[in-house]
């Protein structure tokens, strides 16, 4: 049983990240989350906003995946959890005329127990007059409300920025999720241990949006390196990524646009030697990423070092090219059944799809889904461990 407990409060087009990166890194670290949402109960699902500065004046949103919720919103007693984390996007804006929604902010803010906001949920601060006095950033155009609301508001320095007065942490945007996480781990009394290892995340155009980022941030808050990198780009260049989601109804999952990924290291300058592990990201790029001969090599060297792989979803094909799958167990999502069975892997059937498989050092998933067990299994295998 998790030893501590945090309350996620969700709505209609909050930020997509800003909801599932801290909901599942949080899980993977062996803390339960509970994410509710007004009016909805266990099962349902609030749709997000996928936001992101596209070169204009603010920034750009289409629509995210489905947030699935997993407790009821009139269920929850603000006693029962150790900390609370407000995603950001547009859901604040009616969030806070919810009397429910700001007496929970309310009692969390009197019992000193952390909170973490990001973007615009700290209006929700606002709302509840939990912000006098105290230091506060935020998305820039939010500044004039926290300020009339008698905040001290700190200018932003980047969309990386995190202010911490007390017992509140506040940021920018998901960007600061690194960050955050790691401050609200360590808030609850966490301690982190083992995790200084160097990890390697190999990315390319229309790869799974969560995918990416979820095992990108959830590693990087434990204070892990970790490399992104594509073929042909360099650090700073971006991928454009995709979302795919599971639609009623439908035979397979629909596809949408994503975030754009910011690499943050240079392909051409990767020694696989120098890692620890490699995370493999699923969606449509693993399958040209698994025609490059470079990455092939890579592979290799961390199955013959006996080195962590961690591959998700689609990204198991590029396991199939290096041919390192015979006599292996696999798991992966279901239509690459076929792929892995002729690689010679013995196939797991995910009979949910929200969990991963273990054979000695090679970790798969069958989709983003599976992440909570995915970072797990991948921090046992690198030693890392959280303990409160």
């Amino acid at each position: 049983m998790a030893s501590k407990r945090v309350l996620l409060i969700a709505g209609d087009f909050a930020e997509d990240y800003e909801a599932m990166v801290p909901f599942q890194a949080l899980q993977g670290y062996g803390i339960a989350v509970d994410a509710v949402c007004p009016g909805r109960k266990a099962g349902d699902f609030c749709v997000t906003a996928t936001q992101q500065m596209a070169g204009h004046q603010t920034y750009s949103e289409t629509r995210g995946h489905n947030f699935t919720l997993n407790a009821a919103f009139d269920e929850v007693e603000a006693s029962n959890y150790d900390a609370l984390v407000l995603p950001g996007g547009r859901a604040p804006e009616y969030l806070a005329q919810n009397r429910r929604v700001v007496e929970l902010v309310s009692e969390f803010t009197a019992s000193g127990k952390p909170i973490a906001t990001y973007c615009h949920s700290q209006v929700l601060l606002a709302a509840a007059g939990a912000l006098e006095s105290r230091k506060i950033t935020a998305y820039a155009p939010v500044g004039p409300t926290l300020i009339a609301a008698g905040a001290n508001w700190v200018e932003p320095e980047s969309l990386e920025s995190v202010v911490v007065d007390g017992n509140i942490s506040s940021c920018v945007c998901y960007l600061a999720h690194a960050q955050s996480i790691r401050h609200i781990v360590k808030s609850m009394g966490g301690t982190i241990t083992g995790a200084n290892k160097r990890i390697l995340i190999l990315c390319g155009d229309y790869m799974e949006d969560y995918e990416v980022m979820v095992p990108f941030q959830a590693l990087r808050a434990l204070g892990c390196h970790l490399d992104a990198v594509c073929p042909n780009k360099r650090s700073g260049d971006t991928c454009p990524t995709a979302v795919h989601d599971f639609e009623v109804g439908h035979q397979h999952f629909s596809e949408k646009p994503g975030h754009d990924f910011v690499l943050n290291a240079n392909f051409d300058a990767v020694d696989a030697s120098g890692y620890d592990a490699v995370v493999i990201p699923g969606g449509r790029a693993a399958e040209y990423l698994a025609l490059n001969e470079t990455i092939i090599s890579w592979v290799k060297h961390f199955v013959e070092a006996n080195k962590p792989i961690a591959a998700i979803s689609y990204g198991q094909q590029i396991l199939v090219a290096a041919n390192v799958l015979k006599g292996r167990k696999v798991t992966a999502y279901p239509a690459m059944k076929l792929n892995m069975e002729l690689a010679g892997a013995t196939w797991i059937e995910p009979n949910s799809i929200t969990l991963c498989f273990t054979d000695g050092n090679l970790i798969t998933a069958a989709s983003w889904l599976s992440h909570p067990h995915f970072i797990s299994h991948l921090m046992a295998l690198l030693g890392i461990t959280v303990s409160f």
